[in-house]
């Protein structure tokens, strides 16, 4: 069958159906989804270590900055996945889907080596932390021609009626690459300890990456090219200008920005919440200890992921725009209950302790800071407000905030117990620290003495209820991620296929949902209401729903070639 990347749907009636695949092509599938597997474990490494991450390369700042900098540098390697879609994609339409395969895995491979190598902010400063940020950049170029060439493989192997079904695997991939890592974080942690974990055990897992590395280039090595590119390069008609046709004509253009704000920024916010920003809820706010958090999510990732694969088989079958649409819709409306009741059994003593006795923080608003520093600079010992609100932040307690009038010195009320905040104006540097640990000492008292824990018990987590909240937020996850990839090959024509689907896929991964921790937490920390966050995906997910439901046209009996 010829290439008629020119025809519509109604042309390419009575055209015989897509081949069916041969054994060696569904052996190449396999090998195509297994190195994706190890480049997301090589990604998502550093999302799990991001608290020790902190103390390792961003411990010259405020905790809470430093915590916001450390999801930042996580997010720094989405903000250039669109970019290496634009390069890589192009490379692909042009030159062919399998070199392009070696190319990004051999980037990610030694990348992520190269973290497990590097001194930290105490050897040698603010280095670190520069040398650090240039890695994830280059992972994220690497993973921005990963997926599309992936997807598009896959699918240009896969029969017409099996398209969801096939591509399913590959969104796996990236849940099962997470799970990878789990298990080998867990597996470290448990081995050397949890002290010489956070010490030098955390390397580990970023250095066994040189193994996966070898393993993965061995196999995309095996791979042949896909039968509908090969047939395309046979008859000359690869594009010369794939991002031209792709981007700079209204016709492709336009199904682009639809692909984009009608599905994929839906379905990437859905993906990191119930994948990432979870697990930094549990152990960043909820206080569980990191080992036991990666257990509980490990869990519930192992009971979901199958969740992909049926959802796929179910898309060939309805549709991929109706179960896209409907996990959107069930996150935007879910999300508020979900994690409430992540809190309540996670940590059941400080669900109780915020319940009854409610910390607040009465102050003029025009005399606090936002608890974000961009630079580093500021310890937010100068105003009381700030005082005030950087000690309930580095304790991880959530607070509501009071106006008081202009003039009034800040205060934190546990409960019915009010204490006031040191006024630092006047006071010198001895004078001041001695006052602001005074302060925190009658705070942390006055906390305990309500029932705020330091940490959450692991003997009172309702851990049954944890996992079966976790595994929903995941089932969320396979909802929306699970058709994805087959919709987005199908919205597009064989010759700007890669670098097409590409963009919008970056795009809202990369932008829209890798960013979603750095900003929620920035939300949470600006308010003090831990979840205030919340709000940033469930405005994503409707908006995207709305998009999609009115926009998106389904795409599941097209043919492909």
């Amino acid at each position: 069958m010829s290439v008629l990347p020119e025809l519509t749907v109604d042309d390419l009636k009575g055209v015989p159906k897509h081949h069916v695949p041969t054994h060696n092509e569904k052996l190449v599938i396999l090998g195509s989804s297994l190195g994706t597997v190890f480049e997301w474990y090589d990604f998502y490494l550093y999302g799990l270590l991001a608290t020790i991450i902190t103390t390792q390369f961003f411990s010259g700042v405020n905790e809470t900055t430093g915590f916001i900098f450390a999801l930042a540098a996580f997010a720094a390697g989405f903000a250039v996945r669109p970019f290496g879609a634009l390069v890589f994609g192009r490379i692909g339409d042009m030159v062919g889907r399998k070199n392009t395969f070696l190319v990004t895995m051999g980037i990610m491979g030694l990348s992520t080596f190269l973290v497990g190598l590097l001194p930290s902010y105490a050897s040698i400063g603010v280095a670190a932390p520069i040398m650090l940020v240039a890695l994830r950049l280059l992972q994220g170029l690497a993973l921005g021609g990963e997926y599309g060439g992936a997807a598009t493989y896959v699918a240009e192997h896969a029969p017409d009626d099996k398209r969801g079904f096939y591509t399913s695997f590959i969104q796996t991939t990236a849940t099962l690459g997470l799970f990878a890592a789990l298990l080998v974080v867990i597996g470290v942690r448990f081995g050397v300890g949890e002290e010489a974990f956070k010490e030098w055990g955390w390397r580990i897992p970023f250095l066994v990456s040189a193994v996966l590395l070898g393993v993965s280039l061995w196999i995309r090595m095996q791979l042949e090219e896909s039968p509908a590119f090969a047939r395309m390069k046979a008859e000359g008609k690869v594009s010369k200008k794939p991002l031209t046709e792709a981007f700079a004509e209204w016709g492709n253009l336009k199904v682009v920005l639809i692909a984009l704000f009608g599905a994929v920024m839906g379905q990437a916010v859905v993906w990191y919440t119930g994948q990432f920003y979870a697990l930094f809820f549990l152990e960043k706010m909820l206080k569980v200890d990191g080992a036991t958090t990666n257990i509980l999510i490990a869990i519930a990732l192992l009971l979901a992921t199958p969740a992909f694969v049926f959802f796929g088989w179910l898309s060939d079958r309805i549709g991929r725009k109706p179960i896209i649409m409907a996990g959107c819709l069930l996150a935007a409306l879910t999300y508020f209950p979900l994690f409430d009741a992540l809190s309540r059994n996670a940590n059941p003593a400080l669900y109780a302790a915020t319940q009854a006795s409610p910390v607040s923080v009465m102050a003029n608003p025009a005399a606090c800071s936002v608890q974000f520093d961009p630079i580093g600079a500021n310890k937010f010992d100068q105003k009381s407000c700030d005082i005030a609100k950087s000690f309930l932040a580095k304790a991880g307690v959530s607070y509501t905030r009071v106006a008081a009038p202009a003039g009034t010195e800040a205060s934190i009320k546990v409960g019915d117990m009010v204490i006031a905040a040191p006024v630092p104006a006047g006071m010198d540097a001895d004078a001041r620290k001695a006052a602001i640990k005074a302060f925190q000492e009658e705070a942390k008292a006055a906390l305990k003495a309500a029932g705020y824990p330091d940490k959450a018990d692991p003997a009172k987590i309702n851990k049954p209820v944890v996992v079966g909240i976790l595994f929903l937020l995941v089932l969320y996850v396979t909802m929306v991620y699970g058709p994805i990839a087959a919709l987005l090959v199908e919205l597009f024509p064989t010759r700007i296929r890669y670098s097409s689907m590409s963009l919008p896929y970056h795009i809202g991964n990369g932008w829209f949902g890798g960013f979603l921790p750095t900003v929620a937490f920035a939300m949470v920390a600006a308010t003090g209401d831990i979840y205030y966050g919340l709000w940033y995906p469930i405005v994503v997910a409707a908006v995207c729903f709305v998009v999609g439901i009115v926009l998106l046209p389904e795409t599941f009996r097209r043919s492909i070639d």
